[in-house]
């Protein structure tokens, strides 16, 4: 039996097998066998007596979870294979029915949420909770996966926390968010917690080159280059656009010789993040305004659209506007990420560090970058990649933000 299959549902979590280990404890607490063999039937239970509770043993099952790592460590990936081993009648074998569907997304007891938004409000949290309170339709839980729980408003926050207060029997919720301190205290507090961690770009690269027959040589770059986010290494593993972006942000540091060469790079960085949701959101707009349309009478043989379609279509282009708006500051981080990377390489070779470089396919720019400024600057210089990540997570303007760090990039 292959490592892939003898992980099932857990074997494109890279990396984690302590998590792998807690949460495959809970799944058989949850289908009544223990550890030991015993059958903790009211593990599970609101309010069952405190000795069976599965956040004092850490063992067992309970009905919310809080996923936390950082970017690319696998926290969606963790909540979704943990909702298909509670589902599958082998606790996770990875090739039944139950198995298949859940990871899909098609499973009619795993409900999986993700915005497009930069926020989820009180509407859309109100839904979430009245299809959890939903008997399962089979015989395993109905499962909640949120996504980008730390998107929650404060509002939708005390909706949500009534809910996984008194949940209902065979309910479980599975939010995940970067860190515990994105999601309020009232929430948290009432979650069992399961750290991920970044996974070493070895693991990340053998995932790539097993699951998507990618190049080793490229699985090892991509791997390294995205410092352990699995997602973003598969991207840059298979999207050549992708690749070339990357290195345009790397030569941002070289390109800074004066003034008016700042505000030429911050814009070419914005524009850059705006192409990359265009291309990523153009095509599924138009289609999703289609079908609107037509479900709204438009179409040959037909008089127009119905009457009161406006507010409908108004609603569609908001939706469509919050996406882009979301897909172009992801653009952005990730431009940042590689920026920081950079700055992160040539401190390492000023420092003399015997660690390995992110950036090791660029290391004639890190070593004249090295020789051209100090660890003092080059840390200052990290800081400031990092102070604008942080404002533009809190909707500074991009372009204004993006031109004050190149400015200050190239003070020094």
């Amino acid at each position: 039996m292959s490592g892939s299959e003898r992980d099932g549902v857990f074997a494109d979590l890279v990396g984690q097998e302590r998590v792998v280990e807690e949460l495959r404890l809970a799944v058989r607490a949850a289908a009544g066998v223990g550890a030991t063999g015993a059958a903790p039937a009211d593990a599970a239970v609101p309010g069952a007596p405190a000795r069976s509770r599965s956040a004092e043993t850490g063992r067992g099952m309970t009905h919310a979870w809080l996923f936390t790592g950082p970017p690319g460590s696998g926290r969606s990936t963790a909540a979704l294979a943990f909702a298909a081993a509670l589902q599958c009648p082998d606790q996770g074998c990875g090739h039944c029915k139950e198995c298949h569907t859940a990871l899909i997304g098609s499973h009619a007891d795993v409900d999986v949420v993700r915005t497009d938004a930069l926020s989820i409000g009180v509407k859309e949290t109100r839904d979430l909770v009245r299809r959890s309170a939903l008997t399962p339709a089979g015989p395993g839980w109905q499962v909640i996966v949120l996504e980008d729980a730390d998107r929650l408003t404060e509002q939708a926050v005390n909706v949500l926390l009534k809910a996984i207060e008194e949940p209902p029997r065979r309910t479980v919720w599975l939010l995940c968010v970067p860190s515990t301190e994105d999601l309020a205290p009232t929430i948290r507090s009432r979650c069992r917690l399961v750290v991920l961690r970044t996974p070493p770009a070895a693991a990340v690269a053998d995932l790539l080159v097993r699951r998507d027959g990618i190049n080793p040589a490229m699985a090892a770059y991509a791997a390294a280059a995205s410092q352990g986010h699995v997602g973003r290494a598969r991207r840059l593993a298979l999207d050549e656009r992708a690749r070339l972006r990357r290195q345009d942000v790397l030569r941002v540091p070289s390109a800074l010789q004066h003034l008016p060469a700042c505000f030429t790079a911050a814009a070419n960085i914005v524009e850059a993040a705006a192409e990359e949701a265009r291309e990523a959101t153009g095509e599924s707009d138009a289609e999703e305004t289609r079908a609107m349309r037509r479900a709204l009478g438009e179409g040959p043989g037909t008089r127009g659209l119905a009457r009161g379609s406006a507010g409908v279509i108004a609603d569609l282009e908001r939706r469509q506007k919050a996406r882009a708006t979301r897909q172009q500051r992801d653009g952005l981080d990730r431009a940042l990420v590689d920026l920081a990377s950079f700055y992160r390489d040539v401190l390492v070779v000023q420092l003399g560090a015997s660690v390995e470089l992110v950036n090791e396919a660029d290391r004639p720019a890190v070593e004249g970058a090295a020789r051209a400024g100090t660890p003092a600057a080059t840390l200052r210089r990290l800081e400031a990649v990092l102070a604008c990540r942080e404002s533009l997570a809190v909707a500074v303007a991009p372009l204004l933000a993006v031109e004050a760090l190149t400015v200050e990039l190239l003070a020094g």
